[in-house]
């Protein structure tokens, strides 16, 4: 019994765009490849997780992710989040018995009993998990048993789309709010969130 997880991964560079008004090309590349690695370090740790499959049109991305011994699958040169993902839930639905996780590598603060938590809530077959972004917008995870339930339409409004297409198809669907979940880093509104929690931690100690 198996779950894969799929982590899209855009340009190490040039992800980010929407914090390039606070941060150079080269601190933004330095912070996408540090929540890669966190990422990706997260996941080798979880038992739960046979395998972990990273989806990119970056070979520096492709690289790292090979170092944490997850498999790789080169985006082509016009890529589109939605199709690259369906592409390789294809190959994930081959061994992936227990379902498929999306995971995005920008979430700072997730944790593995955070992904234990939201794979927890898929208790029943089909079954769809969503943990949306603090907006409720977004889809920050997506966890469907069997994998390709329904289609991917990650982007603005995605959360809503994502839990439409689970009730049009009869799936379980389950909502996780989690605060780890709901904080991903695009905006500097979101840095200094981020920035605000890390100095909290400093005064506890």
């Amino acid at each position: 019994m198996t779950i894969w997880t799929i982590v899209p991964v855009k340009p190490l560079r040039l992800g980010k765009s929407r914090l390039s008004g606070v941060l150079t090309d080269d601190e933004r590349g330095i912070l996408n490849r540090k929540f890669l690695e966190q990422t990706l370090q997260t996941l080798r740790e979880m038992p739960e997780i046979s395998q972990t499959l990273v989806v990119s049109r970056d070979p520096a991305a492709l690289a790292i992710a090979r170092e944490f011994g997850a498999r790789t699958v080169l985006e082509d040169g016009n890529p589109n989040l939605n199709q690259a993902l369906a592409r390789a839930t294809l190959l994930a639905r081959n061994y992936a018995t227990r379902g498929v996780l999306v995971l995005p590598a920008d979430l700072p603060l997730l944790t593995a009993e955070d992904i234990r938590g939201l794979l927890d809530r898929a208790r029943q077959t089909p079954c769809v998990v969503i943990a949306p972004d603090r907006h409720q917008d977004g889809t920050n995870a997506l966890f469907m048993n069997p994998g390709g339930i329904i289609p991917y339409s990650f982007g603005p409004g995605s959360f809503q789309r994502h839990c439409e297409s689970a009730q049009k198809v009869g799936a379980r669907l389950e909502i996780v709010q989690n605060a780890h979940f709901g904080l991903d880093l695009d905006t500097p509104a979101d840095l200094r969130i981020l920035k605000s929690l890390e100095d909290s931690v400093i005064e506890r100690r």
